[in-house]
């Protein structure tokens, strides 16, 4: 008798069983991280929409001027400014998972309390607290699939990951405008209670730990710089157009945030340990990611909110309607997610980012010609292809930033990137409005018309074709190792290393 055994008494398991396993562990973090992280994003960006459709009920249930109440929309932003510079350095020192989950945990707290608010100071320290958990909730998590996902599968996990953040803000208004209509307005908040719930869950079976073996001491000085700087930055960018604040005193605030950040950039150079590492920028994908990103997100986080005023206010639909004509780009996007491997490995990042670019930039500005008169239709139409491309645009950008970064570097790049999309998408929304305000004024009316909002659609092409410019600098093979292009085509890029 043979002393030979058989391979599953020798080593436990078949090489079937360690196949499966291996598929398994494969789609765990390929598929099922990303798509848990972008329930996350989802949640947090859904809250973002969804409150400005409430606003007028909310004001109504606590007797307060509605104006007033855009206090908790700003408290949100200035919390998240605040606290997304610290994201990186907690989950390196604390471990990814721990400090996602425990954000989920503030954010679905200060959901409850937003609902429970029964006065406009509640509300707002309640959007504090909310702030605090999405500050550490959207950047740690995307930090998490950045560490779990191998670099060749980055732009399928960011596919996925990246559904949620186009579906967020069309989905808020519908959604928002239902709950005002048919119940109440604590409903926007609550709704994120059973998410919540299932998030902390599903992290706590599916994702792991990771965290960095040893970890920097906390830069003080550099968090209450960027803290402060960004801060200043969007409550400016907040208030631009809105004329509820003297031009001075918007002006000194955005001044004081330029100021903070110019001395943060100063003070970085000096310390070995920076919060924020800007010598990341001397990647070429991350920098031109990063600015032409920020560009393209100027446009993009203007369009809900030019859409939403178009539609309601020039137009006439109800806030669940017009919500309605918006989701068409969810769905363009949602097409688009089936297709965004092959297209990328076709063309190359590079080709692809500049010309869908100078795509968007057409489509976009083809939104300026819309009238109470054009089919309903037609305007559906152009929104789905919109949606579409601009989805496509989206993940490209969000997959090329990290194609070049370091392992080690990964925390450092994912929180510049989360400050700098911040602060893009406020000064997108601040510079329509303004935009808005001052064909008003040179109209000499208080009341918008569609020829109000020309130059504004105009401006988020521009922004699209900038953006696209900014691509063209790029080697023509740039991200090949995540984009799945022949190895002979392997950008010669080298990634910063940690000793970098």
């Amino acid at each position: 008798m043979s002393a030979a055994k058989p391979a599953l008494e020798l080593n436990g398991t078949s090489p079937a069983q360690d196949a499966a396993a291996a598929a398994r562990a494969e789609l765990i973090a390929n598929v099922v991280v990303p798509l848990i992280v972008g329930c996350a994003l989802f949640m947090q960006t859904l809250d973002t929409t969804v409150i400005a459709t409430a606003l007028p009920a909310i004001a109504q249930s606590m007797h307060e001027d509605p104006i007033r109440l855009n206090l908790a929309i700003t408290s949100y932003l200035l919390s998240l400014a605040v606290f997304i510079p610290i994201s990186g350095w907690a989950a390196d020192r604390y471990g990814a998972r721990t400090v996602f989950r425990a954000a989920i945990f503030v954010f679905t707290l200060g959901s409850i309390c937003c609902g429970i608010s029964s006065s406009l100071p509640m509300l707002v320290a309640s959007r504090i607290l909310q702030g605090f958990g999405g500050a550490m909730m959207v950047p740690v998590g995307r930090l998490v699939v950045l560490k779990t996902v191998a670099k060749a599968d980055l732009v399928q996990a960011m596919s996925l990951l990246t559904i949620p953040a186009v579906l967020g803000p069309v989905v808020g208004p519908p959604l928002g405008g239902f709950i005002v209509t048919y119940g109440s307005w604590r409903w926007i908040f609550l709704i994120n209670v059973p998410i919540g719930v299932i998030g902390m869950t599903l992290v706590t079976i599916f994702i792991e730990n990771t965290r960095e073996a040893t970890s920097s001491p906390l830069d003080l000085r550099g968090f209450l710089l960027t803290g402060f700087g960004l801060a200043g930055l969007l409550f400016s960018f907040e208030a631009l157009g809105r004329n509820v604040l003297p031009v001075s005193i918007v002006m000194s605030v955005m001044a004081a945030g330029c100021l903070c950040l110019g001395l943060y950039v100063l003070h970085a150079r000096r310390i070995d340990y920076p919060i924020i590492d800007l010598a990341l920028v001397r990647i070429p994908t991350f920098a031109a990611s990063v600015l032409g990103g920020g560009m393209f997100r100027m446009g993009m986080g203007a369009l809900p909110f030019l859409l939403a005023m178009l539609l309601q206010l020039v137009f006439g639909l109800s806030p669940f309607v017009s919500g309605l004509f918006t989701f068409s780009s969810a769905v363009g996007a949602l097409i688009i997610k089936m297709t965004v491997g092959p297209i990328i490995r076709r063309f190359g990042f590079r080709n692809l980012l500049v010309y869908n670019g100078f795509l968007n930039a057409v489509i976009m500005t083809s939104y300026a010609w819309f009238r109470p008169s054009t089919p309903y239709a037609l305007i559906i139409a152009a929104l789905l292809i919109g949606g579409f491309f601009r989805s496509l645009q989206f993940t490209s950008l969000n997959t090329l930033a990290y194609a070049d970064v370091s392992l080690a570097a990964m925390s450092g790049a994912n929180t510049l990137a989360s400050m700098a999309q911040q602060l893009f998408l406020s000064l997108g929304v601040g510079i329509s409005a303004l935009v808005l305000h001052m064909s008003l004024r040179m109209h000499h009316t208080t009341a918008l018309a569609s020829r109000d909002f020309v130059p504004a659609f105009l401006i988020t092409g521009i922004l699209s074709f900038l953006a696209g410019i900014c691509f063209v600098p790029l080697d023509r093979h740039a991200g090949a190792e995540v984009s799945g292009r022949p190895a002979e085509f392997a950008s010669t890029l080298r990634p910063v290393s940690e000793a970098d």
